[in-house]
């Protein structure tokens, strides 16, 4: 079998989502994706890896990886490089998987878990839909579209929105409420009142349903050291799980500082690329829960070796999603083959709402829990009308 074909698809609404199909001599076509930068990851496939797997065997998954992200350019980040990789080794899984007529999960060892965890991170339907992925100003919170607009909910309704969850079987939940003061300030520091504001969402959802609900903390890397210490201690009285990436994640001293001064978890985190920042990390204890999206960090060649890593320290594993439908369907396939899963993220908002505008299978989420995607590959395809659409642009690689 031989790589015939590599080509690239985009559309003008989804403007961060690049989908990538990986096509063979045998008919068989693996699709992959990756999130943000969509223009330069596409670029830097066709321009510089194209010719480097063009002809190669698809079933030749480590060493196609290796030699995508041994470049010299290729330096463990989740830049465009990494990014790139990450939707081809995604696409490669998927060849794999349908070659052998199984789920991509059990190419990778095999499931785990009958039905794993999911938490609700609490975006809202155009959270990720413009090129603003973090300012404050895409939140849509005067214009919802729908009963899943979860953002404006943590932000105006926290109470309601955590019964609501409950009600559906969802025990845990994500919340950013830390973000807007973070731009106004910079996040270089944080008053009195601003500290009050933002912990109004943990004071009404405690009072609402008590413990019934988890509470993870993203804090998107916005904060200096000494705030995001000041944050977490303030915070601690409602027992969040975890802090997630208080601080940029470029310092696995200032990180291990941070998590020294909490009893709350620290978790890291989706913004590294490759198994050696995080096991940077590791090393110092700057990290108990690690967290790996797919997309970015190397696919799921070099996500599984992450989870792997993390087992070693006995630390629990997380995948992200907060990006597309089929990255999304990768990351459970990855949960349910790794021992140390300890929940799946999950925006309702994307999951029941624009994800099904674009993808043929949506994962089965009920009760609190996702189920293992079925059918060879990764169970899932792109929609026959994202073909037709008028704001589609493709771009192709062939021998």
């Amino acid at each position: 079998m031989k790589i015939t074909s590599i080509k690239t698809f985009r559309l003008k609404e989804f403007a961060n989502v690049l989908w990538v199909h990986v096509e063979t001599d045998s008919g068989i076509v693996g699709l992959g994706e990756t999130f943000y930068g969509a223009g330069a990851v596409e670029a830097h496939i066709h321009d510089t890896l194209a010719g480097r797997l063009l002809g190669k065997n698809p079933l030749h998954i480590e060493a196609l990886h290796k030699e995508m992200v041994s470049l010299p350019m290729a330096q463990s980040s989740t830049g465009a490089e990494y990014r790139a990789a990450s939707a081809i080794d995604i696409a490669l899984w998927d060849i794999f998987g349908k070659v052998c007529d199984l789920p991509v999960h059990q190419m990778l060892g095999g499931q785990c878990w009958d039905k794993i965890r999911v938490y609700n991170t609490c975006a809202g339907y155009k959270y990720v839909r413009t090129n603003e992925i973090k300012p404050v100003s895409n939140w849509n919170l005067d214009t919802p579209e729908g009963p899943y607009e979860d953002l404006e909910g943590f932000m105006k309704r926290p109470a309601q929105l955590a019964e609501n969850l409950l009600e559906s079987g969802i025990t845990a939940m994500k919340i950013w409420p830390f973000d807007p003061i973070a731009v106004e300030t910079r996040g270089q520091y944080i008053t009195a009142a601003q500290m009050k504001q933002a912990v109004k969402p943990f004071e009404e959802i405690r009072k609402a349903v008590g413990d019934q609900m988890e509470i993870m903390v993203e804090f998107h890397s916005q904060w200096n050291l000494p705030t995001a210490k000041n944050i977490a201690r303030e915070l601690e009285q409602f027992t969040p799980t975890w802090y997630e990436d208080p601080i940029r994640m470029n310092s696995p001293q200032a990180l291990a500082e941070f998590a020294a001064s909490t009893s709350v978890w620290t978790c890291a985190s989706e913004t590294l690329g490759s198994r050696w920042p995080y096991k940077d990390m590791l090393d110092r204890d700057a990290a108990h829960v690690v967290m790996v999206d797919l997309c970015w960090t190397g696919g799921l060649t070099e996500g599984r070796k992450i989870a792997a890593l993390a087992e070693t320290w006995h630390r629990p594993f997380a995948p992200h999603d907060c990006i597309g439908p089929v990255g999304f369907a990768a990351a459970i396939h990855m949960s349910f083959s790794q021992p140390n899963t300890l929940i799946q993220e999950s925006v309702r908002a994307f999951y029941k709402g624009w994800y099904n505008e674009l993808v043929t299978q949506v994962p089965k989420i009920e009760n609190g829990y996702v189920y293992p995607m079925e059918g060879p590959g990764l169970g899932v395809e792109l929609l026959p009308s994202v073909f037709e659409r008028s704001d589609l642009s493709v771009r192709t690689s062939t021998v």
